[in-house]
């Protein structure tokens, strides 16, 4: 990051930093086009409560802006009142999820960062894939989240179950989370 670049470049490079080396530009490794379209995607919200989450997306801003305070320069309250990202909300779950979940196997928030991109089948989608469609495809599954169009039992969303005890798609985010840990806590998905 150097200081002639946008706040919001050098902002997106941290947010980066969090799941993926920064230093790794191998196509074949690297997936800088995916979490630039999580950035560019605002995370919308339908059921109660999951405005929490889109709260804490917006605080890492804030972290941003205390580890780089050169930053703060200029007016930034236009940008922090930006929406929540998607990148930024993934990023604070899996910070929660990580918290939250049994400190044993692979466990920090980049770990369960990718464990949710596993679980939207949105990991595979390397800067070095080359399909027709492949932003209209990512967007899909985005507004299926978001929309809460995928399965009762959360196939098709971050938190899928084996044996859920109520609708996901009705679930709010951390209530999701929260049975995904509990279900999963002896399984060998949590290491």
């Amino acid at each position: 990051m150097t200081g002639g670049e946008p706040l919001d470049e050098r902002y997106f490079a941290w947010l980066y930093a969090q799941i993926g080396s920064i230093k790794n530009r191998n196509p074949a490794k690297s997936h800088w086009l995916l979490a630039k379209q999580l950035y560019s995607k605002e995370f919308l919200f339908y059921i109660p409560n999951d405005d929490n989450r889109a709260e804490d997306g917006k605080f890492l801003r804030e972290e941003f802006l205390n580890e780089n305070p050169e930053d703060c320069t200029g007016t930034v309250e236009a940008w922090l009142d930006l929406g929540c990202s998607f990148l930024e909300m993934l990023i604070a779950v899996s910070r929660r999820a990580s918290f939250e979940a049994p400190e044993e196997g692979n466990n920090t928030p980049g770990d369960w960062f990718w464990r949710i991109m596993r679980n939207l089948d949105l990991d595979w989608y390397t800067d070095k894939v080359r399909i027709p469609n492949r932003e209209g495809a990512i967007d899909h599954v985005l507004e299926a989240v978001m929309t809460r169009t995928y399965h009762a039992d959360g196939s098709g969303g971050m938190f899928p179950l084996m044996d859920p005890t109520s609708d996901q798609r009705t679930t709010e985010i951390w209530y999701q989370m929260a049975a995904y840990l509990i279900e999963n806590q002896d399984a060998d998905l949590l290491s």
